[in-house]
């Protein structure tokens, strides 16, 4: 097979023969990337992907199109560019299902967190549980006391917490915030008459 002619790309039956036959793929490589990367990068660009994406679902796509090749599955009904373009498409949707998945199940998450932190902020304006939670505020530790007092003594949003942290984001005060809630509940399971104070106000309330 002559490799010159396929670093330059004239046939798609060429390609395919050196899948077959050749030990080194190098030369193949670099065509399809010659003449297929920057459609594909374009498609990944325009759907909410990055150039890194792109590189990355590019060369899947390649290596699952050279397994087909060599299982005996490219009929050549399209030409390569085309199959290989539908390959990096497909890979890139099943990734942006996969990405939505997982914001949905972090969605849901917070969700609920937000709706139990509601329900404690409720129970901790009651004057009969506020000394109580305060003293378990001290076990906490000093950050985590500090953050829940100014998210709900202070009632500050979460930009200007994280300011007051000291954090870099406010992602990291939020993230810091609902480990110390983690914390606060774990703390209440080991004190049953606290629980059972926020029970009883929250069915009050």
């Amino acid at each position: 097979m002559n490799t010159k002619k396929i670093q330059t790309g004239y046939e798609d039956q060429d390609i395919i023969e050196a899948i077959n036959h050749s030990k080194n793929l190098d030369p193949v490589i670099r065509h399809l990337y010659h003449t297929n990367f920057d459609s594909v990068a374009s498609y990944i660009r325009a759907n909410s992907g990055n150039d890194e994406d792109a590189e990355d679902f590019f060369q899947e796509a390649i290596v699952v199109f050279i397994n087909i090749v060599r299982k005996g599955n490219f009929r050549g009904d399209s030409s390569i560019k085309t199959f290989l373009y539908s390959i990096a498409r497909n890979l890139w949707r099943n990734e942006l299902k996969r990405q939505n998945r997982v914001l949905m199940r972090e969605t849901n998450y917070y969700e609920q967190t937000e709706k139990e932190e509601q329900d404690i902020q409720e129970s901790i304006g009651e004057h009969e549980v506020k000394d109580q939670l305060l003293h378990l505020l001290e076990k906490l530790g000093d950050n985590c006391k500090k953050i829940l007092l100014l998210f709900y003594y202070e009632n500050l949003p979460m930009k200007e917490i994280f300011q007051h942290m000291g954090y870099e984001t406010e992602q990291v005060a939020r993230n810091m915030k609902y480990r110390c809630m983690n914390k606060l509940k774990g703390l209440l399971n080991e004190h049953p008459e606290m629980k059972q104070s926020f029970r009883s106000l929250l069915a009050n309330g």
